[in-house]
């Protein structure tokens, strides 16, 4: 009898092509990967892979196997789902991975939804952006929150992956507090921020591509512009009044203190996050019911987020009177 956990590091390592890019794919040792597929080959009685001192590869068997696998696991996945169906309880164990801004965003909101379902447990991980669909392809975890700046749909094509919009995320403006655009009666022009100190991801990085490209249309790169990795210490050194930038307004999520956002124009770029999900698995109720839960908790974000933007953006009644007289708004958050 062929393991089923064995067939899935067999078609691991056909995608990856190594034994270390397998092991570091699927979070497991290289030796312990060597150790599985030589059990799985004499589950097979025929050798799977043709080693050399530095390296493996498929034999023609291993190919034929990792095809077929890749088939065998995902009828196995389609029939668990259709008996757990039968009994329309959701329950057992969904494993949700999302990239940074999304996870403290989406995961309150989503362990308050499912509460309700006794029978479920949650968990949820922080992952890189470009690996939550490997993931959810590979069997590692159930749904992914992934980012696309492209504008365009992701592709579904092969069948296999079905992907979810839950919101658009458009870049805002991240201000210190003490910056004369925390005044929400200020008008943001790009323009005249160009000559300041802005800090942005290294080139490569998607959000990075946002900046660069918001900024092209008034006149390309600002003067100075710091390079950091990560969200979450770029706003800190905004903060810290270091420099200004433009972020995914998932950012505000966070309850960043000592910093103001703004709107920026509607040309602005944005992300679209998607949650995306095995096919084979959609119709077991405690991944329908986890959907649910997304697309209520993305609703919800964004009507948190429009809010806050508004209230960043719009001067309150009594600044609006201040602002018809000449005299300046008393207080700019």
């Amino acid at each position: 009898m062929l393991d089923l956990l064995r067939l899935q590091i067999l078609k691991e390592f056909g995608d990856q092509g190594t034994i270390a890019a397998t092991a570091q794919s699927l979070g497991y040792t290289p030796s312990a990967i060597s150790q599985q597929l030589s059990t799985l080959e004499r589950e097979a009685g025929t050798p799977l892979l043709d080693r050399t001192a530095r390296s493996a590869e498929l034999t023609d068997s291993g190919q034929l196997l990792a095809e077929h696998a890749e088939q065998i696991l995902a009828m196995v996945e389609a029939a668990e789902s259709v008996l757990a169906a039968q009994t329309g309880v959701a329950m057992g164990r969904v494993t949700v991975t999302a990239f940074p801004t999304a996870a403290v965003a989406f995961a309150p909101r989503l362990a308050q939804s499912l509460r309700r379902h006794e029978g479920m447990q949650l968990v949820l991980r922080q992952t890189m952006r470009s690996a939550g669909s490997r993931q959810v392809a590979t069997g590692e975890v159930d749904i992914a929150l992934v980012d696309q700046w492209s504008g365009a749909a992701p592709d579904s094509s092969a069948g296999t992956l079905r992907h979810i919009h839950l919101l658009h995320d458009p870049m805002v403006l991240a201000v210190p507090e003490g910056h004369r655009l925390a005044d929400p009666s200020q008008p943001v022009e790009l323009r005249e921020l160009l000559g300041e100190a802005w800090i942005a991801a290294p080139h490569g990085e998607p959000s990075r591509f946002g900046t660069d490209q918001l900024l092209a249309d008034v006149g390309g790169a600002p003067a100075a512009a710091w390079e950091f990795e990560g969200l979450g210490t770029i706003l800190s050194l905004v903060a810290r009044g270091i420099g200004v930038a433009a972020v995914p307004a998932l950012a505000l999520a966070g309850g960043t203190t000592g910093i103001a956002f703004r709107r920026l124009p509607r040309a602005a770029p944005f992300r679209d996050v998607y949650a995306v999900v095995r096919a084979t698995s959609v119709r077991r109720p405690a991944i329908e019911a986890t959907l649910r839960a997304l697309e209520t908790a993305a609703a919800d974000v964004r009507r948190s987020l429009g809010a806050a933007l508004d209230s960043a953006t719009n001067p309150g009644p009594a600044a609006e009177a201040d602002a018809g007289t000449g005299t300046a708004p008393e207080d700019g958050g």
